[in-house]
């Protein structure tokens, strides 16, 4: 379960690195075809990039964050469940400024930087799954010596 832990931090990790890259040649797509005569309005759905990015970051990221916060009760990391919540808060609010910035465009910075923040977090759940086991609980009963 210590792997399975580790794997999927990682995997979260990576799909934020992939949500970067997907939006960044979504908009540089985007940037060339408008250079190439498209107009882009209201009916405008993006394009591979775009669509890349809103199946990484509405369905799989979420979906490991939930699989990641489960695994963690299993798993024996020290400190695995609190990480995981870590990890599995800054998705929820993740998408909760993906929403917010359709109606306040700046928000997005705040997508952004959060984005980073979910980086750096799942990065730090995968590394502590790479260490030694959490102690297993133990309860210590106290006999009484006559």
């Amino acid at each position: 379960m210590r792997a399975t832990y580790r794997v999927l931090a990682g995997l979260i990790a990576i799909g934020v690195v992939v949500q970067a890259m997907a939006i960044a040649v979504g908009w540089f797509i985007a940037l060339k075809d408008m250079d190439d005569g498209l107009v882009i309005d209201k009916n405008w759905e993006g394009n591979w990039g775009h669509s890349l990015h809103g199946i990484v970051g509405s369905m799989i990221i979420p979906l490991l964050a939930l699989l990641l916060l489960i695994v963690s009760f299993f798993a024996h990391v020290q400190g695995g469940v609190k990480w995981a919540l870590y990890v599995f808060g800054l998705v929820v609010l993740q998408i909760a400024f993906a929403f917010a910035a359709f109606a306040l465009p700046v928000v997005g910075a705040l997508h952004g930087a959060n984005a980073l923040a979910l980086l750096a977090v799942a990065g730090i759940a995968a590394r502590r799954a790479a260490g030694a086991p959490a102690p297993a609980a133990t309860t210590e009963s106290t006999e009484a010596t006559a």
